[in-house]
């Protein structure tokens, strides 16, 4: 092992910790998951992350997805400059917003129109508010291991069963947010059932992760999506897909052209900024036009739409619109990168498995298939640290936590991926030491 040091990175933990809470501005940056303390990043370029201590690391979260090309891609940047010298934010139309949303609205099938808003979290409460506002009906369907941002109806947890009321898992969120939001385990139609039995004439929308990312890298059995859009079809309901993450990354059109199947409402993010902070959602022009000041449903935002960050979407966007092989290359180097890992893992005593999709990918140290939270839950977290850590000393960075996906950007070579096969031989008596 290379055996990285961090001391600077260590210092700046102890001075950020003084002013900010828990030294980080999202929790998941703190390596509660994984213990040990945040290295601090200085700058990135396309694989690599260099910490400030000079070290060197493959990047595999790409900023949790957006950075499919890659850290300061030579056309984003380029745009980002470009719009720069002409304001960073106006507060007031541009025709560059509607160039963007002609080229999602392009790209994503099934969508007339399409709102920008910040964040992932603004676009998915928007999506839900809006899908209320359209049906008139009150309650939601998430389902447990699914993130759809912090906004108070998502922040819910199984109560008795999963197939229930939720009741708030944060302080802040009241019993009266969680009383409209119904759990489900995902992958298990039958609980869906049964909720809308139980709430006839009250379910608003199911929301989901049509490819999950924040149980890890979980796919949808097979029929399973379908069968949420029956009934959701049979019951005046709305399904939304969150593709914060999948969107535009598993494919030009995202998860709804992977899985050859639409949803009413779909909230974007991450890509659609070339890592700068937006969101949007969209759907039909019948739903979509519900929204203020054309309809009922208010939303706004004195940054939505924000000039900086519609030109660095217009550029990742357009690059991949003529650049289509990147989605091959993408998944042909997930693809060596899991088989590689499985190649190594079958001949340790550790249990695993391995999910992946396109450019999406997770291990889990356990023996039973990750299809839900549940199963997800299962695994080791020790060995999971063990080989977080391990990897980290190897100039490896994956995501630190058990229960995220790794995004990979087209900038890692198979050079990389040969390093990052072999750091893991190198960490297994260290992962396998209990």
């Amino acid at each position: 092992m290379l055996n990285l040091l961090n001391e600077r990175s260590k210092k700046l933990f102890i001075e950020a910790k003084k002013v900010i809470p828990g030294g980080v501005n999202s929790p998941v940056r703190a390596f509660k998951s994984v213990g040990g303390d945040p290295i601090f990043i200085k700058k990135a370029k396309g694989a690599y992350l260099f910490d400030e201590d000079n070290n060197k690391y493959i990047d595999y979260i790409s900023s949790w997805g957006p950075l499919i090309l890659g850290h300061a891609h030579e056309s984003v940047i380029e745009a980002i400059n470009h719009q720069s010298h002409k304001g960073t934010s106006y507060g007031i139309p541009t025709e560059l917003e509607t160039k963007m949303a002609e080229l999602v609205v392009e790209l994503a099938p099934n969508v007339d129109k399409v709102r920008f808003v910040n964040s992932g979290t603004e676009a998915c409460m928007s999506a839900v508010r809006l899908a209320r506002g359209f049906t008139g009906k009150d309650k939601i369907i998430k389902f447990s291991g699914c993130y759809h941002g912090h906004a108070d109806p998502f922040l819910i947890e199984a109560g008795s069963g999963a197939s229930t009321f939720g009741m708030p898992n944060s302080p802040g969120v009241t019993k009266s947010s969680a009383k409209d939001t119904l759990l489900a385990e995902y992958n298990n139609i039958d609980q869906v059932m049964q909720l809308f039995e139980k709430n006839k004439n009250e379910i608003a929308a199911i929301i989901l992760e049509p490819v999950a990312g924040n149980m890890g890298c979980v796919l949808p059995k097979q029929n399973f999506i379908s069968e949420l859009k029956k009934i959701c079809l049979s019951n005046d309901s709305l399904l939304i897909f969150d593709e914060v993450m999948t969107g535009f990354r598993l494919a030009l059109g995202g998860a709804q052209e992977l899985l050859s199947i639409d949803a009413d409402l779909i909230t974007y993010g991450k890509v659609i900024g070339g890592g700068l902070p937006v969101g949007a959602f969209g759907g039909r022009s019948e739903i979509m036009d519900f929204l203020a000041p054309d309809g009922p449903v208010y939303q706004a935002g004195t940054l939505s739409g924000n000039p900086i960050a519609m030109s660095a979407g217009f550029a990742m966007l357009t690059y991949l619109q003529q650049n289509p092989n990147v989605f091959a290359s993408l998944n042909e180097k997930t693809t060596y990168l899991s088989k590689g890992v499985e190649e190594r893992l079958k001949n340790s005593e550790l249990p695993f498995q391995i999910n992946q999709l396109g450019s999406m990918m997770s291990l889990h140290f356990t023996n039973d298939p990750v299809i839900d939270f549940t199963s997800a839950k299962k695994g080791d977290n020790d060995y999971f640290k063990r080989y977080f850590h391990a990897m980290l000393a190897n100039g490896v960075y994956l995501p630190p936590s058990a229960y995220e996906s790794y995004f990979l950007n087209d900038a890692i070579s198979y050079e990389d991926l040969d390093h990052t096969l072999d750091a893991l031989s190198d960490s297994l008596a260290f992962i396998e030491r209990k």
